[in-house]
């Protein structure tokens, strides 16, 4: 990790005549329009182009390099300056249907250069920078409609020294239960060095979360377009940073391809980066703001909610008639829309008894979700319904039987990794269901990657070590309170993450580490278009009234999120604001009693509810006014406060 300013030809011209800056021995100058972020762009003695970036002018990124590697064409070196464009100031306001935040405005100042090869083949490098981000994309330009196959990126973070990394590793496809790997659901390995040789070899999955001086930074991708696969960061020594690198060969559609491809002009995904304070980081809209704009559908049927759900805590003995009876039930006494019926529900109660269920949900005002199974042959999965979705005939035959039924929407689980067949599979699946009206939950799935702006129909992806994996080893178990307060700096800033939480009573065979209060913060923190909560009814049965009154009007769309203090892995205090309401919540990630002070005053009424550990099973509950301050967690504890 160091500079690397030695043997570069500046741009001079474009520098004192596009950008507005004098060359003065700084490179390409780009600036964010309030002067906090700039980067510096530079092409090195090889005609490799890559740039510095600097956050309040400290750096953050060291040589980063720019660039692809196409089949026949390397687009990554030997490069000239060819174009320029003047910068051009942008903004935009959009809507969101689920999520952190409803109404959003961006706005950026956006530099085009342009590079050009032997080949005839120009590289367009776009660069964004707004109050809190640094994206840039590619366009691959030249003979109009000439096919092309994006073989590699050239693109890399070169951390400064020093930098501290939070990052899950990538699994290595065919692994795992009945090969289903990789789905994104690794633990993150926290503070460690960006050159830390990931344990499992395949690199790390985005985003990941960095720490330089007193700045941080958060990568990942957006705006994942059917033609491109999905990628994952690498350490390369000869880039002295973490390089984008393309799946495993493995993760293809059967009879599909790997490697992106696509007709000229060609345009990439973005490479976005949160850059700030941790705040900035966390309220950050970045993945939604680069994404593609949403497609014209019937957005009616797009409704948030939270979700009855018996599978994650009953298991497969329990997809019966009698208990989807019970959850719709349960679902209906608790203002909840949606009830969640999961595998082999074609086999235990079939379509016709199904309809029933449906029918009486509908009479009970609570829509019916069905579990599918996505996969063909590229895993060994037997849950059923499977093989249904494969090809668009089947897949719309399909829809339509579910709308004429009254379905409201699917989980489809199992997917086989991020190669751009892969990636085309997920794109194809939310066009049929928005015809149809479908609401859709990819699970063993890959990052969405701002799919949800694009699609208002995806409500959520799981895509992490969620509750469900609680039930399964008392060693994830041990390490869901440091796991919990790590994802909200981390996979669920720019996406939305079916973390299915909440488990307020018990789970068999495992001894819980949570406190009851923890759990009860959890469908607040973390945000899903749907909210499938774990706990059943026999548990909600034993809570105090005022603890389900509470969860019966949690929402899942939010106007605005504050963050208000933490530190990965150890604590995050979070505020959510719908209409004149406010929840304010915490989770304690370590396992020491904490004292935190808690300041409410970007509050207009200070009056409210507080939830809070007592050393029971039964959260302490008590009414607050201005006077309140400080709240006394437990180890691995939490609050809930209803404003």
């Amino acid at each position: 990790m160091k500079h690397r300013v030695g043997n570069i030809m500046w741009l001079f011209v474009l520098t004192a005549f596009f950008f507005g800056c004098e060359p003065e021995g700084s490179g390409v100058s780009m600036t964010n329009q309030e002067g906090t972020l700039r980067a510096e762009l530079f092409l090195d003695n090889e005609g490799k182009p890559f740039y510095q970036l600097f956050h309040k002018d400290s750096m953050v990124l060291d040589t980063s390099y720019i660039g692809l590697i196409l089949e026949n064409v390397d687009l990554s070196k030997n490069l000239t300056l060819d174009k320029k464009q003047p910068v051009q100031q942008i903004s935009e306001s959009y809507t969101m249907f689920h999520g952190k935040q409803k109404d959003i405005s961006y706005s950026a100042n956006k530099y085009v250069v342009s590079f050009s090869s032997e080949s005839g083949i120009t590289l367009e490098c776009q660069f964004n920078l707004s109050n809190t981000g640094f994206a840039f994309r590619y366009r691959v330009l030249g003979a109009e409609d000439k096919p092309i196959t994006i073989t590699g990126e050239s693109s890399s973070y070169g951390f400064p020294k020093n930098t501290i990394s939070w990052m899950q590793p990538m699994s290595k496809a065919k692994t795992g239960w009945s090969e289903t790997n990789p789905s994104y659901e690794e633990h993150y390995i926290m503070e460690i060095p960006v050159d830390e040789p990931s344990p499992i070899g395949e690199g790390y999955v985005c985003p990941a979360l960095f720490k330089t001086g007193d700045s941080w930074l958060l990568v990942s991708e957006t705006d994942l377009h059917e033609d491109y696969c999905g990628t994952r960061l690498i350490y390369e020594e000869d880039k002295n940073g973490l390089a984008v690198s393309f799946p495993q060969k493995e993760e293809v559609f059967p009879g599909g391809g790997l490697l992106p491809k696509g007709e000229l002009p060609f345009t990439t995904p973005w490479r976005i980066i949160s850059v700030g304070d941790l705040d900035q980081i966390v309220e950050s809209t970045l993945g939604t703001d680069l994404a593609a704009p949403a497609i014209t559908m019937d957005t009616a049927p797009v409704k948030g909610g939270l979700a009855t759900w018996s599978w994650v805590l009953l298991k497969d003995d329990r997809i019966d008639y009698e208990t989807s009876h019970q959850f719709i039930d349960y679902a209906a006494s608790m203002n909840w829309p949606y009830t969640l019926i999961d595998v082999n529900w074609d086999q235990k109660i079939g379509f016709d008894r199904m309809q029933e269920l449906i029918d009486y949900a509908d009479s009970k005002g609570v829509k019916v979700i069905l579990w599918y199974n996505s996969s063909g042959d590229w895993n060994s999965t037997e849950y059923t319904p499977k093989s249904k979705l494969l090809n668009s005939k089947d897949r719309r035959e399909e829809f339509a039987k579910l709308k004429k039924m009254g379905v409201g929407g699917l989980k489809i689980d199992f997917f086989g990794g991020d190669g751009q067949s892969m990636i085309a599979y997920y794109h194809d699946i939310l066009k049929d269901a928005a015809d149809f009206g479908l609401l859709i939950n990819f699970h063993g799935a890959t990052l969405p990657r701002g799919w949800h702006r694009t699609y208002p129909n995806l409500m959520t992806m799981e895509s992490i070590k969620g509750e469900e994996f609680v039930t399964f080893d008392q060693a994830v178990a041990d390490l869901q309170p440091s796991h919990s307060a790590v994802i909200p700096f981390t996979r669920n800033v720019y996406d939305p993450m079916d973390f299915t939480p909440m488990v307020l009573d018990s789970i068999p065979h495992i001894d819980r580490r949570t406190t009851t209060t923890f759990e009860l913060a959890l469908p607040i923190l973390l945000t899903s278009g749907i909210q499938h909560i774990a706990e059943i009814p026999d548990g909600m049965a034993k809570m105090p009234k005022a603890v389900v009154e509470m969860l019966k009007q949690v929402p899942t769309q939010w106007d605005e999120i504050k963050f208000i203090q933490g530190y990965p892995g150890k604590e995050v205090i979070m505020a959510r604001r719908k209409g004149p309401e406010w929840y304010v919540v915490g989770i304690n990630g370590e396992k020491v009693q904490k004292s935190w002070t808690v300041d409410l005053s970007f509050a207009e009424n200070q009056e409210g509810t507080l939830f809070y550990d007592n050393g029971t099973k039964i959260p302490g509950i008590k009414d607050i006014d201005k006077s309140f301050t400080k709240i006394e967690v437990e180890p691995y504890g939490g609050f809930v406060i209803k404003i």
